[in-house]
């Protein structure tokens, strides 16, 4: 478990950055070379894969050369790892707030002595 929430600071850390994320939602759509994922970005190319890196490194994206072609691909089971930890503090949260509201839906005691 512990190792499995480190692994989950990396992948926050790493969705941490716009141009991650920016990274992150063009590979949702399918896989893609280094080139094409720097295209749009305000960058130069060494800074895109640097971005990678880091990507890579928290398991968010694999990385294949084939030739003088890098493709990246997103790996959607880490993705899915970060949602369900986020679902798991969402269903917590609102737990305590659905106690919150029964206790301030109940009359106080002050209320009820007059």
């Amino acid at each position: 478990m512990v190792n499995r929430l480190g692994n989950l600071d990396r992948v926050f850390q790493a969705l941490g950055d716009p141009s991650r994320r920016a990274i992150v939602a063009k590979l949702v759509v399918g896989p893609a070379s280094v080139s094409q994922l720097a295209e749009p970005l305000p960058m130069s190319l060494p800074a895109v894969v640097q971005h990678l890196g880091v990507l890579e490194s928290a398991g968010l994206v694999s990385t294949e050369k084939v030739g003088r072609v890098r493709t990246c691909r997103l790996e959607p089971e880490v993705l899915r790892r970060a949602e369900a930890w986020l679902g798991d503090q969402r269903t917590a949260w609102e737990d305590r707030l659905d106690r919150l509201g029964v206790e301030l839906g109940k009359p106080s005691e002050q209320s009820r002595k007059a």
